[in-house]
């Protein structure tokens, strides 16, 4: 008999050399003169010759171009941003405007600090494979400077016997072009009531957007509430609400050129600032048989963190909404891969410490969840929640779970719940599936195993995990075995 569980021996480490590059505007104001620091950078390179401007295009060029895809087009869109600061812009020489770009790059390394907490989902291309082998993409939270959250992309396979393949990562990281994405009025309007806006200026503004919106006819709706003058402290705020929900919706495209692990999704909206965390992968299968990845993911803003839904259909254009209702009020939303009911159905975990189900009607609105189980077990007496999306089996939806027990130890057990009433619980473990070995328990955050979403192959599960928030391992599971222990009696 095979063991239940069996570890792999693929590791994967953070690569501080991955990185991207951002625009850089240097400080405020200089406290002396007040001013602009930007401007005393600007004023510093617009003094320097032709000759000098030559020669340092040429350095930035010879040290940087082999890590970045297109650097004269990353320099350039750096100098767009900050060419309203730049006098006689239009006129200066291509060199000098590509060196005032380089003076206002710089470089991020998004996996400087760990790379950990992955999710697999079926690849949508399973072409010239070996028998038996299957091809998956997985999602990881990289961590950079600041400990900001990213996250990346990566593919790999899975043969007959188990054995994990994980591709190694393009020679770049590339963060794709972000773009305001079209609003829907029903779900901008549940968005309003969630976030606490005033009824009677809400209701203005939600009746005279049209079914599907941008950001500019949202914005001539606002002008209009300012210009109304029916209660300009709460018009005020529900303005302010308003623009601010709009911008937590977005998109992402990135050059076809780019393999699937070169693309980065970084942060853009204003509740990501600080982190993007745990995309929990799933392929969802809808009842037409359309296919959508979609990703429930940990927005962090500094101070308060919300969920919020990555969805893509081709892995090169992302679309990210907004989630809200009483369940998307905490870490840890996992999709069904399917609705069940005619609904769509989450795992939640909205009381910070029991995990739970909830459903929606379209997707975004979720309702109050139902309780599925709280810390009963000695090895998750702090919390327990789940490690990603339900996998659908004969016996029920497989639901791997992680608790927190003495000493903050985080261990990964499972849950069976009914296929028809995923409310009803089946069976679980009374022992944890998987804690961490020795070798396991030393890094950022010591003595966690955790996992974002595993994937079915035949007979067995394979499970990925980070490792004490410093790596990312594999394991695959037994899959008979453990529906057996789940249904025993």
């Amino acid at each position: 008999m095979r063991p239940l569980l069996t570890r792999s021996d693929v590791v994967l480490h953070a690569d501080p050399s991955r990185v991207v590059a951002r625009v850089f505007v240097p400080g405020n104001e200089l406290i002396a003169t007040r001013e602009s620091r930007a401007g005393s950078v600007t004023g510093r390179v617009l003094d320097l010759s032709e000759a000098q401007v030559e020669a340092l295009v040429a350095d930035v060029r010879a040290r940087w171009s082999h890590r970045h895809r297109d650097l004269q087009g990353v320099l350039a869109s750096s100098f767009a941003q900050i060419a309203h600061r730049v006098p006689g812009a239009d006129g200066l020489s291509a060199d000098r405007r590509t060196l005032l770009g380089a003076y206002f790059t710089q470089e991020q390394s998004i996996e400087a600090a760990a790379l950990f907490n992955p999710s697999l989902a079926l690849h949508p291309d399973q072409s010239g494979l070996a028998t038996g082998e299957l091809r998956f993409v997985m999602t990881l939270r990289a961590v950079g400077e600041g400990h900001l959250s990213c996250i990346e992309w990566r593919s790999g396979t899975v043969a007959a016997d188990g054995t994990v393949t994980v591709h190694p990562p393009g020679p770049h990281a590339e963060v794709g072009l972000p773009a305001h994405t079209t609003l829907d009025r029903a779900k901008f309007e549940a968005g309003l009531h969630h976030a606490g806006a005033d009824g009677e200026a809400a209701a203005f503004v939600v009746a005279r957007l049209p079914e599907q919106f941008d950001h500019d006819e949202l914005d001539r709706v606002l002008v209009q509430l300012e210009d109304s003058g029916l209660d300009r402290p709460r018009d005020s705020a529900t303005n302010d609400l308003a623009r601010h929900l709009a911008r937590r919706g977005y998109e992402v495209t990135f050059p076809p050129e780019t393999t699937l692990a070169e693309r980065v999704l970084r942060p853009h909206g204003p509740t990501e600032s600080q982190g993007m965390e745990d995309a929990r992968l799933v392929r969802f299968v809808d009842d037409d048989g359309s296919v959508t990845y979609k990703a429930t993911y940990t927005a962090f803003d500094g101070r308060h963190i919300s969920p919020q839904l990555i969805e893509t259909t081709d892995l090169i254009r992302f679309r990210v909404s907004v989630l809200t209702g009483p369940a998307a009020v905490d870490k840890g939303m996992a999709l069904f891969p399917r609705r069940v009911g005619g609904r769509y159905l989450a795992l939640t975990r909205s009381d910070r410490e029991t995990t739970g189900v909830t459903a929606s009607e379209d997707g975004s609105w979720w309702d109050a969840p139902s309780p599925l189980r709280g810390p009963t077990r000695p090895w998750d007496l702090v919390q327990t929640g789940n490690c990603g999306s339900p996998v659908e089996t004969e016996a029920g939806w497989l639901v791997l779970t992680h608790g927190v027990g003495p000493m903050r130890e985080y261990a990964l057990g499972a849950v069976l719940l009914d296929l028809d009433d995923p409310s009803r619980v089946i069976g679980e473990l009374d022992e944890p599936l998987l804690r961490p070995a020795e070798d396991e328990r030393e890094g950022y955050v010591p003595n966690v195993v955790y996992s974002c979403g595993s994937l079915r192959h035949g007979d067995r599960l394979v499970l990925p995990y980070g490792c004490s928030d410093a790596a990312v391992r594999f394991a695959t599971v037994d899959l008979p075995q453990l529906l057996d222990l789940l249904t025993d009696g």
